[in-house]
């Protein structure tokens, strides 16, 4: 998502804004709205959801969300709207009719031309700060360098790198089962969400 604005605003006046669809956050006492994403963002933010939806519906895990989905990490804010983002069913009672109260489990960012400090960097920390489990950083952008980041909360609060194995696949630690093959998400086109979770189902 690219950024268009900020401006002062309490969290109601935020939560009039979230209600009319666009993708705005609250952070640090400011409404922040964003211009919608490019086509590869919504594609790769749709895949990974489609996918990661399948596999925690067929097991009864949780529930999966997508943008524009506010998730409220304290009291005082931020506000965010995550690309896609899981919540554990033992952390059901957090899913309010208005959004998300507390971190879910899950996050995944999908880096956008504007998004990267901001992704990397601010919510990172609000993340981690606030007890995000696990931290998706995707950067699938054409002509840069294509990657994916993994991070996981440790037990002293802090987030550590989570490599790939050997044959570039990633294992889920908050979502028992799941696994991502890396190339998956810099494909074009992108796979199937029936042959990747097919492939994921074979691997186990």
């Amino acid at each position: 998502m690219s950024t268009t604005r900020a401006k002062a605003a309490t969290y109601e006046a935020y939560v009039a804004l979230a209600s009319e669809s666009r993708i705005v956050e609250w952070v640090g006492g400011e409404v922040v709205e964003h211009v919608p994403p490019t086509t590869r963002h919504q594609k790769v933010a749709l895949f990974l959801a489609r996918l990661l939806a399948t596999f925690v519906e067929r097991g009864g895990l949780g529930e999966v969300f997508i943008a524009p989905y506010a998730m409220r990490l304290g009291p005082q804010g931020p506000v965010r709207e995550p690309d896609v983002l899981f919540v554990a069913q033992a952390h059901a009672e957090r899913v309010k009719p208005d959004g998300l109260e507390g971190p879910a489990d899950l996050v995944i960012e999908i880096l956008s031309q504007d998004s990267v400090a901001r992704d990397r960097v601010d919510k990172f920390y609000e993340y981690e700060e606030a007890g995000v489990a696990e931290y998706w950083v995707i950067d699938p952008r054409p002509g840069h360098r294509q990657r994916a980041e993994f991070w996981v909360l440790g037990r002293d609060g802090t987030y550590a790198p989570v490599p790939v194995d050997d044959s570039g696949v990633y294992a889920s630690a908050v979502v028992p089962g799941l696994r991502l093959r890396r190339d998956w998400l810099f494909a074009d086109p992108l796979p199937t969400v029936a042959g990747a979770y097919g492939e994921m189902e074979g691997a186990r």
